[in-house]
């Protein structure tokens, strides 16, 4: 079986994308890889951020590797969080922070559109390649779930009436723009 390295730290995107590539490839950690360093993400883009992971991982260890990074669009608030998600609320990484800065924001608006947006880099053999999902959903005035990540609590998509961390995990894959992202990946590397 072949390996490639998710360029990650995130326990719980990877035990998303583990089960998705479940089969096709061994996935390797940063950690299995030797990878002690914190990836930069220092870009403007999604699609700048997972490029300078992959390529980070790519120019230092050798290995075939993806990485990605997403971001929450909220239409109100001119697409923001955007790039910035992780962040939002500060350098802390606080997913309950940046939660309630969301909702804190959207106070008093009706527009609560918002999509959520997954840029892959791959790395196969030194060539590069890129992927996006996205999702589109409202974002919900109160949270609701706690199986998931990031803001998945005040997250619904369009067509559901549970947010994403109300669904199981299962069931956000099949649909969610990480898994669309994914699933272009895993067909790109089955073509190879």
């Amino acid at each position: 079986m072949k390996q490639l390295c998710f360029a990650t730290n995130n326990h719980k995107k990877l035990q998303e994308v583990s089960k998705m590539l479940k089969g096709s490839y061994h996935l390797l950690t940063l950690q299995d890889i030797g990878c002690q360093e914190e990836l930069a993400e220092d870009q403007d883009t999604l699609e700048g951020n997972s490029r300078q992971k992959a390529a980070y991982v790519w120019g230092n260890y050798q290995i075939d590797c993806f990485a990605d990074d997403t971001g929450l669009e909220v239409e109100a608030l001119y697409g923001e969080p955007g790039v910035y998600s992780a962040r939002y609320a500060g350098p802390q990484r606080s997913d309950t922070d940046n939660m309630q800065l969301v909702l804190q924001n959207l106070q008093g608006q009706q527009n609560r559109k918002a999509r959520f947006r997954t840029s892959i880099t791959l790395y196969l053999g030194g060539q590069e390649h890129q992927f996006e999902g996205i999702v589109e959903g409202q974002i919900t005035e109160l949270w609701n779930g706690d199986t998931s990540f990031g803001y998945d609590p005040i997250f619904i998509p369009d067509g559901y009436n549970q947010t994403f961390a109300q669904m199981s995990l299962q069931e956000k894959n099949a649909i969610s723009h990480r898994g669309r992202a994914i699933r272009k990946l895993v067909e790109f590397l089955k073509a190879q």
